[in-house]
């Protein structure tokens, strides 16, 4: 494929980049940057689900793309109208969910800013996985049980839920009697299954303050941009927290964690080195392993023990979806002297690849 998105750029018109995106996860604020820098854009909606974009945002595109289904911008048809459009696309979560993996590398010859073939790295069952690369990368994260039996501290127990298994049912345990009880509660709950439980991922919960640290590498300077640090906001878990703990016992319900939006944090000064370096190590490893390594954006999720400690337990190795991070952090502002968001900064990169004619070293 990497030969092939060469011979695509050989015949882009350099001077009518577009920048496209998959019209859902974030797409807006990949939009959004990419205006702000002066590039024309691109979304490729579904059927029914278009309306935030070619509505209510359309403001922040300049070309629609309407399919049946989102997994139909792998057909060559939509290739080749991406291409004809001279379009960088930026992967999100959406797509490598509805597109799938495979396809992404073998039918999706248009060029990615990012590294499609650390995508599927994503998901924990494939081989050289996110867990695995951490590990080697010298990256601290929790420790993962085997089996239920081995539960000996406070566990999340990681499953994909029932009605749509591209999200995950977390629940909590400390003892196995505990965990087969939680399962039990959710399993009647049809929440999740037995079968999809016996491929769960049983990890430590590390006791610490979350903080997703939101990042982008670029391959042309060689260096690491802190975009910010963003928290989620999940249903029902935070309804549930919300109220007093007496409440919270006598609801009896087995909470979800929904991923439902996002809130900026800042993290204390002295411990910004720490997080520097996790992402150093990420990206070393990713160019030993993936080459050309982790080109863009990505995120290290995880928490700050008491010792001080980031422990890591969840990449995103493409655009996080974090829209709070670009009003609400001060890091990039540091560096660049005004706000710059997860899609500005891609629109910089590719701006900046265009001027010293190195697209190619920015996509794959």
């Amino acid at each position: 494929m990497n030969e092939k998105i060469k011979e695509v750029i050989s015949k882009y018109d350099q001077k009518k980049i577009r920048i496209g995106v998959l019209g859902s996860h974030s797409a807006l604020e990949i939009a959004s940057g990419a205006k702000q820098e002066g590039f024309q854009t691109v979304v490729v909606c579904q059927k029914g689900r278009e309306k935030t974009y070619a509505r209510y945002y359309r403001n922040v595109f300049d070309k629609f793309i309407f399919l049946d289904k989102f997994s139909d911008i792998t057909n060559p048809e939509t290739v080749k109208e991406l291409t004809d459009l001279n379009t960088v696309f930026v992967p999100n979560r959406s797509l490598s969910v509805y597109a799938g993996y495979e396809a992404i590398e073998q039918k999706f010859a248009v060029p990615l800013m990012g590294n499609r073939y650390l995508l599927k790295t994503e998901e924990r069952n494939a081989p050289k996985n996110q867990l695995w690369l951490l590990k080697e990368a010298g990256i601290k994260i929790p420790k993962a049980f085997k089996s239920p039996k081995d539960i000996d501290c406070p566990v999340i127990v990681k499953v994909p839920e029932k009605g749509r298994t591209i999200e995950r049912a977390f629940f909590y345990a400390s003892t196995p009697e505990e965990y087969e009880r939680e399962a039990q509660t959710r399993i009647k709950a049809g929440i999740i299954t037995r079968e999809a439980l016996n491929q769960s991922v049983i990890e430590e919960y590390v006791i610490g303050a979350k903080f997703n640290a939101n990042y982008f590498w670029s391959p042309l300077s060689d260096e690491i941009d802190l975009i910010g640090f963003d928290r989620r906001i999940q249903t029902d878990l935070d309804g549930v927290l919300d109220l007093p703990a007496k409440e919270q016992l006598e609801l009896k319900i087995a909470t979800q964690n929904i991923e439902i939006g996002h809130m900026g944090v800042t993290m204390r000064e002295s411990q910004l080195e720490k997080i520097f370096e996790a992402a150093e190590r990420w990206v070393q490893i990713c160019k030993k392993e993936f080459p050309p390594g982790m080109i863009g954006l990505f995120a290290l999720q995880g928490a700050v023990t008491k010792d001080l400690e980031f422990r890591v337990f969840d990449v995103s190795p493409r655009v996080p979806g974090c829209p709070c991070v670009e009003p609400t952090s001060p890091y990039m502002k540091y560096k660049y002297g005004v706000e710059v968001g997860p899609g500005k900064r891609v629109a910089m990169e590719i701006k900046r690849a265009l001027r010293k004619h190195r697209l190619a070293e920015v996509v794959t």
